[in-house]
């Protein structure tokens, strides 16, 4: 099936903290294939593997040194290959990140850029000449904190760098840097990888001029942003209109592999529904892209429904990719328990909305356990975002903990070793060896929800329908030719009684329904509950 991705279901694998197989700590390749069964057991289509390349690790392999070779910390390219293979035994798809905004400051590429004005990658990368007094070119800020701009006195300019300092950002507007990404993506998919998901996709292109960004609105009785970045609407140092094409470039190259896809992250508090729709509409750009819209704080029925409506007003023909937790922000059963939800219902609760929305869905390594957002103490961290902005901001590594494997006491069987990041009690609690032992528990649930939805074309493919609801009840319809579901959530930990239309007498919840009781016309919806009703011509009444 050609279009395999539209719909499917993207497995996310962190590989640090998957499963280690030599003992140091660090989940590697070899460990993931040893845990293929429990993905596959998921019957999710596709695997994305965070970044594997070589990298010295400043930003836990977002800064690649070497595009073109597995980083040691993970095992070889003969490791990757047998990955692959064993995954397509399985029916699994494998993509894996491109991070190719920006690189490492070892690459020899940068190593070469920096030395002086005149040689051959000498712009291969974003220089600039300081302003008279000394200071950088403009105010782009650094998403890691400090100024984007580094000083380089051997070239006498600045670099950009959107990241760290050891993570200089490529020049896409040079010609020669475009064909150089589309070598190595050519590289991997000669490999026989699956497609991509791309890193930071809206910071490939700065704006030429340099201009200043404006700042961003802030009411006055507000506090500032905990990070700089966040003060700025960011109108010139990212998302620039010729994106587009070269993200055409790309889909040209992924043509060339039948049955190939690529996944675009999008980051821009301003406007990434709209990139996200632009970047995938009309069939000659990405094939998905996701944003952070779900990956905040905001759990409301207006919310949810704003940000779909938005996507396919803005790109009818486009396709997101939905996520609700990943590698980058809190676990979303910790940042939507604020809401006075209990865990264990908001865990199934998500799980059904997740994968009853019109798009793709990707979950994240122990999104199927329930995790939590790990409680680490300031020593603990790794993460360079956490150390800087902490403790307001304490970072990525609470979501990056071990895969909690086996029972009893951590690291619960993923390392015989020190993990890189501890395993904590919270964790160690809800391991995969209690759960397949439960036919009730979280991860029995996530594989026949899964399981479920494969028998739907309607949530897979079908259009969607909102209906007018208070919250907290969200409500909306998929639909396929004749096949129709009525889908329905209380998003709030107070019951909740609403009436129907249209129910014949053999319309009953499916049973992936929780906390769900249908009287007559009337639907009884306990804390976090939702229904699933199969038939057509169901709404909400009044």
């Amino acid at each position: 099936m050609s279009e395999w991705w539209r719909g499917g279901v993207i497995y996310q694998v962190y590989p640090r903290s998957f499963q280690d197989s030599n003992g140091d700590g660090i989940g590697d390749l070899p460990g993931i294939i040893a845990r293929l069964d429990h993905i596959a057991s998921l019957g999710v289509d596709c695997i994305w593997l965070s970044p594997i390349t070589q990298s010295p690790q400043a930003d836990m392999g977002y800064d690649v040194s070497d595009y073109r070779e597995v980083d040691r910390l993970f095992g070889s390219l003969q490791d990757f290959d047998s990955l692959v293979e064993q995954a397509h035994a399985r029916g699994l798809k494998i993509i894996m990140d491109q991070v190719v905004s920006h690189t490492s400051d070892q690459h020899p590429w940068f190593q070469e850029s920096r030395l002086n004005r005149t040689n051959a990658k000498a712009d291969w990368y974003v220089w600039a000449d300081p302003l008279p007094d000394g200071s950088p070119p403009n105010n782009w800020p650094a998403v890691f904190g400090g100024r984007a701009w580094e000083w380089n006195p051997t070239r006498g300019q600045y670099y950009l760098h959107n990241f760290l300092a050891s993570q200089p950002d490529l020049n896409f507007h040079n010609p020669e840097v475009q064909q150089a990404v589309l070598d190595i993506m050519r590289f991997w998919l000669e490999r026989g990888l699956d497609g991509f998901r791309l890193d930071t996709v809206n910071y490939y292109f700065h704006d030429s001029k340099l201009r200043s960004n404006p700042p961003n609105k802030r009411d006055e009785h507000l506090p500032y942003a905990v990070n700089p970045y966040d003060m700025q609407e960011h109108k010139y140092s990212k998302s620039q209109p010729e994106n587009l094409a070269f993200l055409k470039r790309v889909r040209a190259l992924l043509n060339e592999f039948p049955g190939t896809t690529s996944v675009g992250e999008v980051g821009d508090s301003h406007r990434s529904v709209e990139l996200m729709a632009a970047y995938t509409s009309g069939g000659d750009a990405l094939h998905m892209c996701y944003g952070f819209d779900f990956l905040g704080p905001q759990f409301t029925a207006a919310h949810f429904r704003k940000n779909i409506e938005k996507f396919f007003q803005a790109g009818p023909d486009g396709w997101p990719c939905w996520s609700f937790s990943n590698h980058d922000v809190p676990r979303h059963v910790t940042r939507w328990s604020a809401h006075g939800a209990a865990p264990a219902g908001l865990a199934r609760q998500t799980a059904a909305l997740l994968l009853s929305l019109r798009g793709s869905v990707c979950l994240y390594q122990g999104e199927e356990l329930g995790l939590p957002e790990t409680d680490l103490l300031f020593e603990e961290l790794t993460d360079p975002r956490g150390i800087r902005f902490w403790p307001e901001d304490k970072g990525r590594d609470g979501c990056r903990t071990p895969i909690p494997w086996e029972a009893g006491e951590a690291p619960n069987g993923f390392s015989t070793g020190r993990p890189w990041l501890p395993v904590k009690p919270a964790q160690s609690a809800l391991n995969v060896a209690d759960q397949n032992a439960d036919p009730a528990s979280l991860l029995a649930f996530y594989r026949a929800l899964v399981a479920w939805r494969k028998t739907l074309t309607a949530l897979r493919q079908g259009a969607i329908a909102f209906h007018k609801a208070p919250e907290p009840i969200l409500a909306f319809t998929r639909r396929h030719e004749a096949e129709e579901i009525f889908c329905v959530f209380n998003l709030s930990p107070a019951p909740v009684e609403i009436q129907l239309e249209g129910r014949s007498a053999g319309m009953g919840l499916e049973p992936v329904s929780n906390a769900a009781v249908l009287a007559g016309p009337g639907l009884h919806l306990g804390p976090n509950g939702y229904a699933f009703i199969a038939g057509p011509g169901i709404a909400l009444k009044g």
